[in-house]
């Protein structure tokens, strides 16, 4: 933080908490005045409770802010309104310019070619040149870092003059540009920002806000750079406070000391409806909710037990206990609103619960399962996955498993799945776009994020194959046999696909709810009129 800032650290350094850490329900309310007490702080700056400037209450703090290392949603909800991608999504998910202005693709699909827009700046006023973008993406490569899986076919990153940039990849790549352009680990950053060691503490890239001040577990201050590529932003600032608390969150929103949050919890939806003062967008997400079950363990490494587990669990129920109507019960990772979904239903197809249930007993017997304990990871910091493991520990007891429930600090539970030392474990993929985002890490056998140590040749010819096929029919029917296998082997055992939900006050106008969940706020505008 700046110098500036000093004085209003010292005031609320009795509110502080360590990183990875929420609010607890006692202090939350405590927290969020916290964060306004911060914002008044700016206010010198001329960010603090002006009517320019979105308040807005997110889930929890981000665990660090360089977008490279990170893997945390809390931290893509800040930092996409701090960096910009080379290419981006729009509301339909279809590339298009953000950086680039424009690209060109060599008939086999192996050389692309960037043009990058004129005259756009990093917050320091660095000029963007092609040296940011090389530098950017071999970063991720050379070093390794979260995102490096996405760019394995990339060969060669260069550029011919001081605006274009050359990506050559191995073999033809059908989703560079969703690769390249999902948000999550692939800005463009600055050199000397990274270099110098400020980005994990201060970030600087060329988005429509730059980061201006942030106080650890309260909250983080974002103030508009005018001029943007995209004609944003149109307001003064973003001030995110981190409320862990979804019903504390939903009172501010009403009571007016917010603006816009995404941390709802499903029960309140019903009492949002009903309120004139306060906007509510709800769509399918492209996420997915998983267990998995280590096949380093035994019995878990018997496909008839993943099976049983996988017939025994009542997704329906999951899916209602969790999203009280707006989660959608889902065999395989894709929703249904995706061009790349397929219908799959073995665990249900022609079943009740009583004889899915029975089947899942006769394959425990089968296997010579006469008991079975099986410990279930979960993480406080999403808390869906402790209801979700609730309904999943009954269903399971239901077939004579015992579930015990380990409730875990997420930094705790990324260990231990990094080191194997779970028997199952629950979470979600966030973030998706191409069919690749959904398989190929999670199920190859050389997959970064394949924790479970799934192995099976012919889903990694599959998954390989998928990347490189250019006809997008063939691509989609080598995608729909691989999620297939994936799911008949109960590599991941899938739960549902959840709803991108958010609500802001009916001040705020020209906010998109968007099914990857990305949160921009460039095209944004207050009229605080409106919410009086």
């Amino acid at each position: 933080m700046a110098d500036a800032h000093q004085q209003c650290r010292s005031s609320v350094a009795s509110a502080q908490i360590s990183r990875r850490r929420f609010l607890s329900l006692s202090a939350a309310g405590a927290g969020l005045i916290g964060a306004w007490s911060l914002a008044g702080c700016a206010s010198g700056t001329g960010l603090a409770d002006s009517d320019n400037t979105i308040r807005a209450a997110i889930a929890g703090e981000p665990d660090q802010l360089d977008p490279h290392k990170t893997s945390a949603y809390f931290s893509f909800e800040v930092l996409e309104n701090v960096f910009d991608t080379l290419v981006e999504p729009n509301g339909d998910l279809q590339m298009v310019p953000a950086l680039a202005q424009r690209w060109d693709i060599s008939p086999d699909a192996t050389r692309w070619t960037f043009t990058l827009r004129p005259g756009v700046r990093f917050h320091n006023g660095d000029p963007l040149t092609a040296d940011d973008v090389v530098y950017s993406y071999r970063r991720i490569i050379d070093q390794q870092l979260a995102s490096a899986w996405r760019l394995e076919n990339v060969a060669t990153v260069e550029k011919t003059d001081e605006q274009t940039v050359v990506l050559t990849t191995r073999t033809p790549s059908p989703n560079l540009l969703a690769t390249i352009g999902g948000f999550k680990g692939m800005a463009i950053v600055n050199r000397r920002n990274v270099e110098s060691g400020e980005i994990a503490t201060r970030p600087i890239g060329t988005g429509p806000f730059a980061y201006e001040s942030g106080s650890p577990g309260t909250s983080i201050v974002l103030k508009a750079r005018p001029g943007h590529w995209s004609g944003g932003p149109h307001v003064g600032a973003v001030a995110f406070s981190f409320i862990s608390q979804g019903t504390t969150a939903v009172s501010a929103l009403r009571s007016g000391e917010i603006d816009w949050t995404d941390a709802i919890p499903a029960q309140q939806l019903r009492v949002l409806r009903g309120d004139d003062a306060v906007t509510l967008g709800t769509v399918t997400a492209n996420d997915y909710w998983y267990v998995t079950m280590n096949y380093a363990r035994k019995p878990f490494d018997d496909i008839r037990v993943r099976q049983a587990v996988a017939y025994a669990i009542d997704r329906p129920s999951i899916a209602q206990v969790v999203g009280y109507g707006t989660a959608t019960p889902n065999q395989l990772a894709i929703p249904s609103t995706s061009p790349w979904f397929t219908r799959y239903d073995r665990y249900t197809a022609g079943l009740d619960r009583d004889a899915a249930q029975n089947k899942a007993r006769g394959l425990l017997r089968q296997a010579g399962v006469r008991s079975l304990h099986m410990g279930l990871m979960v993480t406080t910091e999403y808390p869906e996955t402790v209801t979700a493991a609730q309904v999943i520990a009954s269903n399971l007891a239901d077939v004579g498993i015992d579930v015990s429930i380990e409730q875990l600090d997420f930094g705790v539970w990324l260990d231990r799945q990094s080191q194997g030392k779970f028997d199952a474990l629950l979470l979600g993929w966030l973030g998706n776009i191409d069919p690749d985002d959904y398989y190929y890490a999670q199920h190859h056998s050389k997959g970064t994020s394949n924790s479970q140590k799934y192995a099976n040749p012919t889903v990694d010819r599959l998954l390989d194959a998928g990347r490189t096929e250019l006809d997008v029919a063939t691509r989609k029917q080598i995608y729909a046999d691989a999620a297939t296998r994936i799911a008949d082997d109960v590599s991941y055992l899938y739960l549902y696909n959840p709803s991108a939900t958010q609500a802001h006050t009916t001040a705020l106008l020209d906010y998109t709810v968007r099914s990857d969940k990305a949160v921009r706020f460039r095209d944004a505008r207050l009229d605080r009129s409106r919410g009086a």
